[in-house]
């Protein structure tokens, strides 16, 4: 977090927000350094971040201090993606941040991606949703057996990405098309 990296994870339910606590606390429990200096909470600053937060990200909630767990899953997502957020990251990674939402939060998601990128942040996107790193992606890495074997242009073809993923080569010794 001192570098400016911040990390969603895969499983938002376990280990992306804690279901119990109202969603103002989960949106500002990873900045709260830079909140609280000295360690002293302030509910209107607190409450005015997650305000903020919620307005920016389309967070559909009945208020800020109900729990996270009430929520549909779209919206946990975008209150995890809150709580980084909040630290001002530079660079955000995001471990499969569609995965288990409906098609709607999936689309809100990926504005948000698109509208971070286009504000100077770097998103490095972990997916195992083929369309989505192939309609999100600048740079494509492929990756296999736990090793980086290509990095491919965006716009990429599917044949090739899965070429690449199942080290399928040309005569030329790269990924067919």
């Amino acid at each position: 977090m001192d570098h400016g990296i911040a990390y969603v994870p895969e499983d938002r339910r376990r280990h992306g927000v804690i279901l119990e606590m109202p969603i103002a606390h989960n949106m500002t429990l990873a900045a709260r350094r830079r909140l609280f200096p000295g360690g002293w909470l302030r509910g209107g600053k607190e409450k005015s971040e997650a305000l903020k937060l919620t307005a920016q990200l389309g967070v559909k909630a009945a208020g800020i201090d109900f729990p996270v767990g009430s929520l549909s899953g779209g919206n946990q997502q975008k209150v995890a993606l809150a709580r980084w957020l909040a630290t001002r990251p530079r660079i955000l990674i995001l471990d499969e941040p569609t995965q288990g939402v409906d098609v709607g939060a999936k689309s809100e998601i990926h504005a948000l991606i698109r509208q971070f990128t286009a504000q100077g942040m770097a998103v490095l996107l972990i997916s195992s949703d083929l369309p989505e790193i192939l309609g999100m992606s600048d740079r494509i890495a492929v990756m296999r057996e736990g090793r980086l074997v290509e990095i491919l242009p965006g716009g990429s073809s599917a044949p090739r990405v899965m070429s690449a993923a199942l080290g399928q080569t040309s005569r030329s010794g790269r990924a067919s098309e």
